[in-house]
């Protein structure tokens, strides 16, 4: 959430900086106006009576005690004395007005965030490798997974409707590998402290990290109660010092893996085949607590944490810095770091790393002490996806697939996957070397289907 005072003080400055994403956005400080003229004059009318409040004090200091005019001051200062406390009761209204507004309010962008209204105006910073050339026609996932026996659509679209996915065998040995990998890297060697948080939060974790109340189509609610599936560890993760001041030195760092939950309410129609974009999908979540000073050189070092993974696993992609109209709701900054895919010929998201500076500190009530006995400040936080497993296997089968139809395991993710390859015909056992021979798929001899799963009838 924005700083009110610092908002409704200067609302044109702040409705100028969110124009840069869009009407909309600058749109959203329309109903603050009013409230916040009615702020300033009861400040300002606080201020008097407080100032009218000092001026009897001092009277009654100089006047005899036994006289009139002490008494007629005292009088005074308890008139004032109510109405001061009724401006205040009024103030606290207005202002808890302006904080539900504001929580609809989006983040200003960073001045380093590129102009421009959507995607095409994404600025790209760099790339790393060249795009896979094959002898052969590349295939999609789906139909590599599907003839390796690795992915079943039809039959998780049959439990449990569409954008579900069953990983089989080397499918799933491939998925738990490479989560594995992420973390061993991340924890062992770039210093994060691993975290398995709960994956049911409440509402009020939600409105701290910013998914509430703006986006509770995207959700699942679980009944009865009020909690709600983790569309992201980020939820969890920054709620971990929810309403604490952090003693500990800044920066502090924490990793998780954990399965993520998202409605996706407003994605019908797109990615329908494939694991791009489920329901229901595992992600390594980066967050980082930070100074203010510090925040940016964070990001830098947590967006490159996250190249390193794609690196270790021999994948082409590019980093790119989101313009403001492309911004997710509370981030001041983002990269997006974005692989290729083969079958498609075209970069697909597969992490964004942000800054989000105060903003979710301060709904969440987050902060740090700068020194011994120094006043508290809002820390500043981070995060990024290192990476989306679900969207890293795609990366790996389709830049990793071969001739034969097999799939080469990158030599960094061998000791996790246990083999240097899925070989066609392996299964669910792992034909490759290392592999410990071949065990027959049982889900081979039923239909794996490299058909998408069917399409969700709402509109």
């Amino acid at each position: 959430m924005l700083d009110p005072r610092a908002t409704v003080e200067n609302l044109d400055a702040v409705r100028a900086a969110l124009a840069r994403r869009g009407t909309a956005a600058a749109a959203a400080l329309d109903g603050l106006e009013a409230p916040a003229a009615a702020r300033r004059d009861l400040v300002r009318r606080a201020d008097e009576l407080r100032e009218r409040r000092n001026s009897q004090s001092r009277l009654m200091a100089s006047a005899d005690k036994a006289g009139a005019e002490f008494a007629a001051a005292r009088e005074a200062m308890r008139t004032l004395g109510d109405e001061i406390k009724r401006v205040e009761t009024d103030l606290a209204r207005v202002e808890e007005v302006l904080s539900d507004l504001l929580l609809r309010v989006s983040n200003v962008p960073h001045p380093t965030v590129p102009d421009g209204a959507d995607p095409a105006a994404n600025r790209v910073e760099r790339t790393w490798g060249e795009p896979p050339r094959f002898g052969f026609a590349p295939k999609a996932h789906w139909d590599i997974g599907a003839e390796l026996g690795i992915i079943d659509f039809e039959r998780a679209s049959r439990m449990s409707g569409p954008r579900f996915a069953v990983l089989v065998g080397d499918g799933a040995r491939l998925e738990r590998a490479l989560g594995q990998f992420m973390l061993d890297v991340h924890v062992g060697e770039h210093g994060y402290v691993e975290v398995a948080p709960p994956l049911m939060v409440s509402r009020q974790a939600l409105l701290g990290t910013g998914q509430l109340p703006k986006f509770e189509e995207d959700l699942f609610r679980v009944e009865p109660g009020d909690l709600f599936l983790v569309p992201t560890a980020e939820v969890p993760v920054t709620n971990l010092h929810a309403g604490e001041i952090i003693e500990a030195p800044l920066p502090l760092r924490y990793a998780a893996l954990t399965p993520c939950f998202r409605a996706e309410a407003g994605s019908y129609g797109k990615d329908v085949r494939g694991l791009i974009r489920q329901h229901q999908f595992n992600k390594v979540e980066l967050v980082k607590f930070a100074t203010p000073e510090s925040s940016y050189d964070e990001l830098e070092t947590l967006t490159a944490h996250a190249e390193e993974i794609l690196r270790r696993l021999e994948l082409h992609y590019r980093v790119v810095s989101l313009c403001a109209g492309d911004l997710g709701f509370a981030a001041a900054k983002t990269y997006d770091i974005e692989v290729w895919l083969p079958s498609q010929e075209a970069y697909r998201e597969i992490s964004s790393c942000s800054n989000f500076e105060e903003f979710q500190a301060r709904r969440a009530r987050i902060r740090y002490r700068p020194a011994r006995g120094a006043k508290p400040r809002l820390c500043h936080t981070l995060n990024g996806s290192a990476l989306a497993v679900g969207r890293t296997l795609v990366a790996v089968l389709e830049q990793h697939q071969q001739a034969d139809g097999s799939v080469r395991i990158p030599p960094a993710l061998r000791r996790q996957f246990g083999a240097d390859r899925i070989a066609p015909g392996a299964g669910a056992g792992g034909g490759g070397a290392g592999g410990g021979g071949r065990v027959v798929n049982p889900m081979a001899s039923g239909r794996p289907s490299s058909r998408p799963p069917t399409p969700d009838p709402r509109p």
